[in-house]
């Protein structure tokens, strides 16, 4: 079984909630190419969108064609705009999440749905989660960052407790702040490098911040492999216990030096009390969708094979053809490749694996 759980939809059509002329949110209509959809919004991106993001019948015919059982689906990254007032930000959720339940009602063994929630204002969000399971929903996306304020701030308590409390995924979503002139404009900088660095941020500020202890039944998965974070967490393993390789820290190292903190050298303390950054790390789910089968591996190896899931980016991204081709490829032990592309997703989700997919089939046309 191949369960793809990054993939991604949009409605058919939306309508603008913003009431500000200078800030009207997304919205959907037509697109001079017939089959498509125009994606827009205040930033100016224009985005031509595939039938395969709101059409039911097209999704499952791309599902045959790739070769995946079964996808998780949830809302194009453009539609979580925060920079919409709290009710605002409300009512686009809603349209949307009603968009996906309806969507994914065409076939629920083979498609599942994520919905939103507004960010922007941390207690409409918190008290919308109940109404995203009661749509039939079993998580919800967010993006890494609400308009540059960090996912740990205090302003966030109440959604985690109440996302931790109803057993709700969270799936973690690359969306880069503003890096100002750190890094230049252009597809490369910003789409590469800048998602990977607000990843990685927001991985390492719930893992550092306390978040993770105070919340450990907190169920999260993070895009792309959680940016650079991978790479880093050897670092902080060395700072946690002064130690290389995840070596057990020395029992008289506590209490040596001045203390780990900014800019702290060789003689600084190690911080080896409590859960170590790695073991919080592996509390936590990774989108294998790194692109590079020695990035893959070791994402696998350093995380654990059974918090790693297959995402795509489908359809905003092409598949590999077949899908998960790339991890295929490592030769990985038969038990580890089925949780890896299967029963890691349904682990994630807290639901049980459906008992028939892939032959599954649905009359269904679009969805509006």
């Amino acid at each position: 079984m191949l369960v793809d759980m990054h993939a991604h939809v949009i409605p058919g059509a939306l309508e603008a909630v913003g009431r500000s002329p200078d800030h009207r949110g997304p919205r959907i209509g037509p697109c001079e190419d017939p089959g498509f959809r125009l994606l827009e919004n205040d930033r100016g991106m224009k985005f031509k969108a595939i039938e395969a993001f709101y059409s039911a019948e097209r999704r499952l015919e791309e599902l045959e064609r790739s070769g995946v059982d079964a996808e998780v689906v949830s809302p194009m990254p453009p539609l979580l705009d925060y920079g919409l007032s709290g009710p605002e930000g409300l009512d686009l959720s809603r349209r949307v999440n009603e968009f996906i339940a309806s969507l994914c009602d065409a076939d629920p063994h083979r498609l599942h749905g994520m919905g939103m929630v507004p960010m922007q204002a941390p207690d409409l969000a918190a008290a919308e989660l109940a109404r995203v399971r009661d749509l039939g929903l079993v998580a919800v996306e967010i993006a890494s960052n609400v308009l540059g304020r960090a996912l740990h701030g205090d302003e966030y308590e109440e959604f985690w407790s109440e996302a931790e409390r109803l057993e709700m995924p969270v799936f973690i979503h690359a969306m880069p702040a503003d890096f100002g002139e750190r890094l230049p404009a252009g597809l490369i900088p910003i789409a590469a490098f800048a998602v990977g660095a607000d990843a990685l941020l927001a991985c390492a500020g719930i893992i550092t911040s306390g978040l993770a202890e105070r919340h450990p039944r907190l169920r999260l998965a993070f895009s792309h492999g959680a940016g650079g974070f991978p790479m880093m967490l050897p670092r902080a393993m060395y700072f946690w216990g002064r130690t290389w390789n995840e070596e057990p820290p020395p029992p008289t190292a506590a209490g040596v030096g001045v203390g780990v903190g900014a800019g702290a050298g060789a003689g600084a303390a190690p911080e080896a009390a409590g859960p170590s950054p790695a073991e919080l790390t592996r509390r936590f789910y990774y989108d294998g969708l790194v692109f590079d089968r020695r990035a893959l591996r070791f994402l696998i190896e350093l995380v654990g094979h059974r918090q790693v899931l297959v995402g795509s980016d489908f359809p905003a991204m092409p598949r590999e053809d077949p899908c998960a081709r790339t991890l295929r490829s490592l030769s990985l032990p038969a038990d580890v490749l089925e949780d890896i592309t299967w029963h890691n997703t349904f682990r994630f989700l807290g639901i049980e694996a459906p008992e028939l997919v892939g032959a599954a089939s649905s009359t269904t046309g679009e969805t509006q």
